[in-house]
């Protein structure tokens, strides 16, 4: 006997727990995508976002009648007559499980949701050179272009479906009258059917998807010092790998990472020495910090050469490489296009602020810039 009338309890609130953190968890991974600095709450979002597929697809075979795959209508017969009797018949009375519309639904979030995780992993490896997977960055790194555009473009068809199903159970709440927003709140659905049942071993699942979810969210949120988020790449100490570098260029600045730039780039500005944006570097300079010997020069720029952007697998490095296509690299990192797309939301007052001053100052904005780390938690511009 159903617990209320002309009602069935459709969403236990394991299934309906769930359902939430599923669009929660996507809706603020994508929010927080947008913004290069907050690329550690995206991430732990994202692994909140992928647990709780695998637990939904996990569900759909042990879960409660209603959530079970094989209660989803999957016929495109059932398909074209549900939408047929949607318009002919404002009224009509709706299934206590699935519709077709919605049992395609779950199908396409789980199968685009899979792809958008997975691709997520892998480039958080393969790109980012971090967690778990970053062992993969060494011999993967040429395939993190389509592995962001299969994530992205991924991303944005799940939108779009999602807006879809919103804009669905709102015809259905307001136009066919079927109080379907409230049946993912309270559970009940104003239908024909039995009332679902679940059991104790279904408790004890969810809360070990939904304990398990938590610690990871929370240990990776910190962006840094764990094993679900801790980078492959270390610290630089210049002083102690060139003193030579460290030294002569750092008396007029400081040290730049040898990585930002290709080997043509770094025997440019040899070549250029005469003028040296603005200054002559040379033996016989008697000004100090104007005057590298021949042989520190030659020191300097092979240690430049062996760590440059053509033998690294860093993201920067690889992106500097593939924008340049082939073609000689240019003297200053702020001159190649991959630098200005992803510095064109800047704008030109905060280059010229007082904390800024000039678009070669990666100091200003990246911390610890000058121990050789990139990372986006690291980036705070200035205001």
């Amino acid at each position: 006997m159903n617990k209320r009338k002309d009602y069935v309890f459709v969403w236990p609130i394991y299934t309906r727990i769930i359902h939430w953190l599923i669009a929660s968890s996507f809706t603020f991974a994508f929010i927080f995508s947008l913004y290069e600095n907050l690329l550690n709450l995206h991430v732990a979002v994202g692994i909140i976002f992928g647990l709780m597929l695998v637990y939904r697809i996990i569900w759909g075979f042990v879960g409660p009648q209603y959530a079970r795959f094989s209660t989803l209508k999957l016929s495109l017969e059932k398909l074209k007559f549900y939408f047929t009797e949607k318009v002919q018949n404002r009224y009509r009375e709706i299934p206590a499980g699935h519709n077709p519309a919605s049992s395609w639904f779950t199908i396409i979030v789980l199968v685009v949701g899979s792809i958008i995780s997975i691709t997520g992993l892998l480039l958080y490896g393969i790109q980012e050179g971090k967690g778990y997977l970053g062992f993969l960055n060494d011999h993967y790194y040429m395939y993190m272009d389509s592995l962001f555009n299969i994530h992205k473009y991924a991303s944005y068809t799940l939108l779009v479906w999602a807006i879809i199903h919103v804009v669905g159970v709102l015809v259905e709440q307001f136009y066919h009258k079927t109080n379907m927003i409230f049946a993912m709140i309270t559970g009940y659905k104003k239908a024909k059917g039995e009332d679902s049942k679940t059991g104790k071993y279904k408790s004890g699942l969810t809360w070990t998807f939904l304990i398990i979810s938590a610690m990871v969210f929370f240990v990776s949120v910190d962006g840094r010092n764990n094993p679900f988020v801790v980078s492959k790449y270390k610290q630089h100490d210049y002083k102690h790998e060139s003193f030579t570098y460290y030294s002569e260029c750092g008396a007029c600045h400081k040290p730049y990472p040898p990585f930002m730039l290709p080997a043509s780039s770094w025997e440019r500005i040899r070549e250029g020495l005469k003028n040296h944006f603005g200054e002559e570097i040379s033996p016989t300079m008697t000004k100090g910090e104007n005057r590298i010997s021949i042989n520190d020069q030659t020191a300097i720029f092979n240690y430049l050469i062996r760590n440059s952007a053509d033998k690294s697998t860093r993201e920067i490095s690889v992106k500097v490489m593939k924008s340049l296509n082939g073609a000689r690299g240019r003297k200053s990192i702020t001159k190649i296009r991959y630098w200005k797309d992803v510095h064109s939301s800047i704008s030109n007052e905060t280059f010229k602020s007082r904390k800024v001053k000039d678009k070669s100052n990666c100091f200003a904005c990246h911390k610890n810039f000058d121990k050789g780390m990139l990372e986006d938690i690291d980036i705070e511009i200035p205001k």
